[in-house]
């Protein structure tokens, strides 16, 4: 009878042994890593965002940000699953689990950090305003840029910006749009990411005839979760072995994104 007690007691110290190695809560239900492997999935919240996530000719979700996402959920043996959102309600979906992280060129804003559980930063970034090349000469200054009537994504850093400089603009739903309104002439510039405006415009793009011209901060992408979320610090570790290992370069070396990372 003792053997069978300690031969269950020593399976019992086994198991446990191997969840906390394995990073594994299953009974802890203040766990997102427990939460997330129980159901399989990981949800992640993105906009249609060049070259960090956008739909390829076979109709999946590709980018950098969407290449590193997947590569991470089956580290956590889990599927990966892309949603779109609205960006400006990306924090009311996180917490309703709609989603379970926002993956998607997100700048590591103070509102940002406060509202979620925030990954170590993994690109660098900038806001830059887009024009019309045959223009651009003229807008090469904040007072200059003032004249402009502007599009921005709502809710984004770019909108952020021009709020702190006091510029008016009306509000787009995604960078994309902002940038055919800029294409059709509809508005006179945008404001997106210098990521996406390497990607998006310019020489061998859809929009050769737009450039953009200043840059109006400096910035870092995070990933988000929710607050307090167990899953940060496992994506942190993640950035690490694939930073060192050499896979992070390669990604991103893929979507031209290579001279943007940060260390890890």
């Amino acid at each position: 009878m003792k053997s069978i007690m300690k031969l269950t007691a020593l399976i019992l110290v086994l198991s446990l042994t191997a969840c906390i190695f394995a990073g594994c809560k299953k009974n802890d239900a203040s766990s997102d890593l427990a939460y997330v492997q129980e159901k399989g999935t990981l949800v992640i919240g993105i906009t249609d965002f060049a070259p960090m996530d956008y739909l390829g000719e076979n109709g999946e979700w590709i980018g950098f940000d969407a290449d590193m996402a997947k590569a991470f959920a089956a580290e956590l043996g889990v599927k990966a699953e892309f949603v779109e959102i609205v960006w400006e309600t990306k924090e009311m979906e996180l917490a309703d689990k709609n989603i379970d992280c926002v993956w998607n060129g997100m700048t590591l804003t103070d509102a940002v950090k406060n509202a979620m559980e925030t990954s170590n930063a993994y690109c660098n970034n900038a806001q830059v305003v887009v024009v019309k090349s045959d223009v651009a000469a003229q807008y090469q200054d904040i007072d200059s840029i003032r004249a402009l009537n502007f599009v921005v994504e709502a809710g984004s850093a770019g909108s952020e910006q021009l709020d702190a400089l006091g510029i008016d603009y009306i509000e787009a739903e995604t960078q994309a749009d902002a940038l055919m309104e800029v294409a059709a002439g509809t508005s006179d510039a945008c404001v997106i990411d210098l990521l996406m405006a390497g990607a998006m415009i310019g020489e061998g793009t859809s929009y050769t005839d737009l450039t953009y011209t200043i840059a109006l901060n400096s910035e870092e992408y995070g990933v988000g979760f929710r607050k307090g979320s167990d899953l940060a610090a496992k994506l942190n570790e993640f950035f690490a072995v694939t930073y060192n290992s050499g896979v992070m370069l390669e990604i991103a070396e893929l979507y031209g994104v290579q001279e943007s990372l940060i260390p890890q």
